[in-house]
C-alpha cells in the first residue's frame, strides 16, 4: 500500500465522485462539499430543476450532472456508463415515508426499498461490471439512525436502511482484492427538506432532537464524514458502519 502525503489524505485533488440524491438534502450538501475538497463530482437526481442547482453551485470545473431516475433499469444502465471511471460513489439517494405496519402493503415496501436498496446495489453492480471504480476506490452509502432505533411508522424506512449494513460488508468483501473499499455512514436527525416533510406529517422529530445532546445536525455534518470516507485517510477503512448522530443512539442515562 503506498503511503499517503499527510498533508493532502484528506483533499479529493484527482479524484471523480459520483454523487446520487444530488438534487436535495445531504446528497446536495455531499457534491458540494466534495467539490469544494477538488474532487470533479458527477452529480445524479430525478428532479432536473433541482439537480441544475445543485451544479450551479458546485466549485471549480469538470463537473457532471445526469438526470436519472434510478428505479428505472434504462437509466440506471445510463448512469452507469456516462459516469465513467470513478473514485468514488456515495449512494445518497432516498424516501421516506411515514406508514405505521398496520398498514403496509406490497407497493409501499416495493418503493421503498426499490429506492433505499436495490438501486444502489443494482447501479454499484453496473459500475462494477464496467471496471469502472478506479484501484483504492470507495463505495459508500448513506443510511439512517432509523436502522438502529426504529421510529414510529417507519417500519419499511427502518428495515430498507438497515439492509444496507448488511450488504455493505459483503460487498467489501467481494471489491476488497479490487483495492475498493465499501463502508456506510449513518445520520441522525438532519435538517434537509425530507426531515421537514417528516415533521409536517407527523413525525415529531423535535422530541428526538431533545434526545440529541448536540441537537439537530446540518448536511455538511454528514458530508464531512463522506468526504473521510472518499479520500485516502479513510484507506484502511472498509466493512466500517460509522454513525453521526450528535450523540442520539447513545443511552441517554449516559448523562445523568
Amino acid at each position: 500500500m503506498e503511503h499517503a502525503n499527510s498533508a493532502d489524505a484528506f483533499n479529493l485533488e484527482g479524484k471523480r465522485i459520483l454523487v446520487t440524491g444530488a438534487s436535495s438534502g445531504i446528497g446536495h450538501q455531499i457534491a458540494i462539499t466534495c467539490a469544494q475538497m477538488g474532487a470533479k463530482v458527477i452529480i445524479t437526481g430525478r428532479n432536473e430543476t433541482r439537480l441544475s442547482s445543485t451544479f450551479a453551485a458546485l466549485e471549480g470545473s469538470g463537473h457532471l450532472q445526469i438526470k436519472a431516475d434510478l428505479i428505472q433499469t434504462d437509466d440506471l444502465e445510463r448512469l452507469a456508463s456516462e459516469a465513467g471511471i470513478v473514485n468514488g460513489i456515495v449512494h445518497a439517494a432516498g424516501i421516506s415515508r411515514l406508514t405505521p405496519a398496520r398498514q403496509i402493503n406490497q407497493a409501499h415496501l416495493d418503493e421503498t426499498f426499490g429506492s433505499n436498496v436495490y438501486a444502489p446495489l443494482l447501479l454499484t453492480r453496473k459500475i462494477l461490471a464496467k471496471k469502472s471504480i478506479a484501484a483504492n476506490g470507495s463505495i459508500l452509502f448513506v443510511s439512517a439512525v432509523a436502522s438502529h432505533i426504529g421510529p414510529l411508522a417507519s417500519i419499511a424506512y427502518s428495515a430498507s436502511k438497515a439492509a444496507l449494513l448488511g450488504a455493505m460488508r459483503t460487498l467489501a468483501l467481494e471489491v476488497t482484492k479490487q483495492g475498493i473499499r465499501a463502508n456506510c455512514i449513518v445520520p441522525g436527525y438532519v435538517r434537509t427538506p425530507m426531515l421537514e416533510r417528516l415533521n409536517q406529517n407527523g413525525g415529531n422529530i423535535d422530541e428526538y432532537t431533545k434526545l440529541t445532546p448536540l441537537g439537530l445536525g446540518e448536511p455538511e455534518d454528514v458530508a464531512y464524514a463522506a468526504v473521510f470516507y472518499l479520500s485516502d485517510a479513510s484507506r484502511w477503512i472498509t466493512r466500517n458502519y460509522f454513525v453521526v448522530d450528535g450523540g442520539l443512539t447513545v443511552p441517554m442515562d449516559v448523562y445523568a
